[in-house]
């Protein structure tokens, strides 16, 4: 496997990540038999939570198609790789800000995170430029 399959594994992780501790820590008012009861989520932090949760969820499908396309039609891999990493670290960065409640910062991430999605989907239409 590439650091790019490991990164798409890790964005899948991340979004879990983002609402199971929410839900352990909340475990006497979460009940598993309503699991998108709204009143869980009236408390700030959780409903932060959870919109990050659903954002890493809408978030990855696009990320996952670009890697592979980009792996499919033999775009560079180290370059695949490299913007990978990158937009792991932005998502990571992205959900600590949206928790946090800074949603300037977090806009800003968002647009850097879609940025790279869309260079690793036209890698391989670029390939022509690259030497060798």
């Amino acid at each position: 496997m590439t650091v790019a399959e490991y990164c798409v594994f890790g964005t899948l992780v991340l979004y879990l990540l983002t609402i199971v501790p929410i839900k352990w820590i909340g475990f006497r008012r979460y009940d598993n038999s309503r699991p998108r009861d709204p009143a869980f989520y009236d408390d700030p932090l959780r409903a932060r939570a959870l919109g990050a949760h659903q954002n890493g969820i809408e978030a990855f499908p696009f990320f996952a198609v670009a890697v592979l396309l980009a792996e499919f039609r033999a775009a560079p891999q180290n370059l695949i790789n490299e913007l990978s990493v990158l937009f792991l670290i932005v998502r990571i960065a992205y959900v600590f800000t949206y928790l946090g409640d800074r949603p300037r910062l977090r806009s800003i991430l968002w647009n850097i995170g879609f940025a790279i999605n869309i260079a690793i989907f036209f890698l391989p239409m670029l390939r022509q430029f690259w030497p060798g």
